[in-house]
């Protein structure tokens, strides 16, 4: 078996803030010589977000800790460029019941690049052109990722 889809290199554990203690998940990173495959399995969303889309990004900073998850940082963007173009900046989480999957391949970074970082899920879809996050709303999910 291709280790690559059997064993994650890196994975963080998602976990809803105060306002949202339902929210939880686990969002995996497998390093392949193309890039980083990045799965999410996320449930407890609020339903309330009448889109159903949810910002979703790899944040500077690994600490989760606080109501709002205050110490995270900006978004992951080692080189300086732009948002939407930070390698922290992913696709949208897209609920269905307040449920989401999500799987994506990037070749903006590489896992040893993010472990010790944070993923982050927002209360509002990202509109991809507002600097420098994408006026994506609070911060509702938080998980630190860690090698596996």
């Amino acid at each position: 078996m291709n280790r690559s889809f059997a064993c994650p290199d890196a994975a963080a554990h998602v976990s809803g803030g105060a306002q949202h203690p339902g929210l939880t998940g686990t969002v995996e990173f497998r390093q392949r010589p193309d890039g980083v495959l990045v799965s999410a399995h996320i449930s407890g969303l609020p339903q309330d977000n009448t889109d159903g889309f949810f910002a979703f990004h790899i944040h500077e900073m690994g600490d989760c800790a606080g109501d709002g998850f205050p110490s995270t940082g900006g978004h992951y963007d080692p080189v300086g460029l732009p948002h939407p173009r930070h390698a922290g900046d992913l696709p949208p989480l897209l609920s269905c019941h307040g449920k989401a999957q999500l799987t994506v391949l990037t070749d903006r970074f590489r896992v040893r690049d993010v472990v010790g970082r944070s993923v982050v899920i927002h209360s509002s879809p990202d509109d991809l052109h507002s600097q420098p996050s994408g006026n994506s709303g609070s911060k509702i999910a938080c998980g630190t990722i860690r090698p596996m």
